[in-house]
């Protein structure tokens, strides 16, 4: 089983310096200038589980398979698509309020297509 998780947000925010913790890799390039990431960086990680062995043990498994879950780091999302996150001030609610207006926009273009 694969669970797919998008990381988002405005750009310069460290999102890719989170995508390579979680995969623990470096993957993606982190760097400090907007849209470094322009194409979307891929990690697949396996979902440690203790309970996994024992459960095989008593189910007689021959194959243990974990979960895993996909990353994806996304181009960070900008109103309008083409402003950048220097705004001289510090306001987390206008930020969060940005990106989901973006994700609002992206899936409402995504039912338009269908």
């Amino acid at each position: 089983m694969t669970l797919k998780c998008g990381i988002v947000g405005l750009p310069n925010v460290g999102k890719s310096t989170l995508f390579n913790a979680l995969t623990s890799s470096i993957a993606a390039e982190a760097a400090n200038y907007p849209f470094c990431t322009i194409e979307p960086n891929l990690g697949v990680v396996s979902v440690p589980d203790i309970r996994l062995q024992k459960l095989a043990l008593i189910a007689g498994s021959k194959k243990i398979i974990p979960a895993y879950i996909e990353f994806v780091d996304i181009a960070g999302l900008v109103k309008g698509a083409n402003i950048t996150h220097v705004y001289n001030k510090i306001d987390p609610i206008d930020d969060a309020e940005i990106i989901d207006m973006e994700l609002i926009l992206a899936d409402l273009e995504s039912v338009e297509k269908r």
